[in-house]
């Protein structure tokens, strides 16, 4: 499934390259206006406080951005395509879901940068690495689970409090495809940097991602239609078969002279 699953990503971004590309120079001006409010502070205080308040607009914007991006794109792993228009359509669906996750990487910041420093700094120190460890993990599982997030409301509904439920779900039941895709990801920022984060850039992870939740429903619905099977052997040469037909093979020539064939 893993290698189907980033042969038919590379396709889909190869084919929809321009429209990747476009989407992610939106999401850099928003990180520019996030790191530019935070400057502006520094104008007039020399206060932390003051400069997380104008950094946090800055947070909720992008995330904002990416909600309405994942809701654009999920036409592409459905071997479809999307118009420009369609990204500013998805905004009344997709504001909730990115305040929620606009808040969750705000919180997860303060984990990371107050909360662990301040045990690991407590006396007695086993004490403190303790509950550093522990808060540590807990935020490490909170990241997995809400990488999912977007795919699971874009594909599932927009139900916030039963997105977050499922993305948890999700996580718990295939943690070693979720561990792979957060490596995963982080490769391809350290690719994208090269391209200054035009392509894949965000906008790509975001399309595996959501290329990922929609191979796994398949697993889920075909464990609701046979009841009482393995959970572990599941036969995803046959739950394939169709997706392969329609992705198809290409060669290198078909990739980059398309026309030729």
């Amino acid at each position: 499934m893993i290698g189907f699953l980033i042969r038919k990503t590379f396709y889909d971004l190869w084919d929809n390259m321009f429209r990747i590309v476009v989407l992610n120079l939106g999401f850099i001006a928003c990180v520019a206006i996030s790191f530019f409010l935070p400057r502006l502070g520094d104008l007039f205080t020399d206060s932390d406080i003051l400069k997380l308040i104008l950094f946090a607009p800055g947070i909720l914007i992008c995330s904002i951005y990416l909600a309405m991006a994942a809701f654009t794109i999920k036409p592409i792993s459905d071997y479809g395509s999307f118009s420009f228009q369609d990204f500013f359509k998805t905004f009344k669906t997709a504001w909730p879901a990115g305040l929620v996750m606009g808040f969750f990487v705000i919180f997860l910041f303060l984990i990371v940068t107050v909360t662990i420093p301040e045990y690991i700094a407590m006396e007695p120190p086993m004490v403190g690495l303790v509950l550093a460890s522990i808060i540590f993990w807990t935020a490490f599982f909170a990241v997995l689970s809400f990488q999912y997030y977007f795919s699971v409301i874009t594909r599932l509904g927009p139900g916030l409090r039963k997105a977050l439920k499922k993305s948890v779900l999700i996580a718990m039941d295939n943690t070693g495809l979720s561990i792979f895709l957060i490596i995963h990801n982080i490769f391809v920022l350290i690719i994208s940097s090269f391209l200054v984060f035009m392509f894949p850039g965000p906008v790509g992870i975001l399309l595996y991602i959501d290329q990922a939740v929609r191979l796994r429903l398949l697993k889920y619905n075909w464990l609701e239609a046979n009841p009482g099977v393995n959970r572990r052997k599941i036969p995803w040469d046959e739950l394939l078969i169709e997706e392969r037909e329609k992705t198809g093979e290409r060669t290198l020539k078909n990739i980059i002279f398309p026309w030729k064939d």
